[in-house]
């Protein structure tokens, strides 16, 4: 979905060659497949008008990403945003991203 997001609508080839970068163990076919896969989770729009299908993000990143968020407080942490926020504190955020989670706290208290 990063990708999609990041590049906008391409064909598995063109997902292929984005992603590999960064995972180069990815082979094309694992990559069709998880595309046919997100496909038929409604995640993907395809367009078969072509010979090679193209791939888009059926979902806005910004929207996705609230209500997959909204979702897991819901189901993992009972509803309290404030417990997610404590889990993700409390070992899986590096001191830059603690620094920048401060100034934006102290932003919005100024508010």
């Amino acid at each position: 979905m990063r990708v999609l997001w990041r590049i906008g609508p391409a064909s598995v080839k063109d997902l292929h060659a984005a992603r590999v970068l960064e995972k180069p163990e990815l082979s094309y076919a694992t990559m069709l497949r998880l595309l046919q896969v997100m496909h038929g989770k409604g995640l993907l729009n395809r367009d078969e008008s072509q010979r090679s299908h193209v791939y888009a993000a059926a979902h806005a990143q910004d929207g996705f990403q609230s209500n997959l968020l909204r979702d897991l407080i819901q189901k993992v942490f009972s509803g309290s945003g404030k417990g997610l926020v404590l889990a993700a504190l409390k070992g899986h955020v590096s001191a830059k991203e603690r620094a920048e989670i401060k100034r934006f706290l102290a932003e919005q208290s100024d508010e």
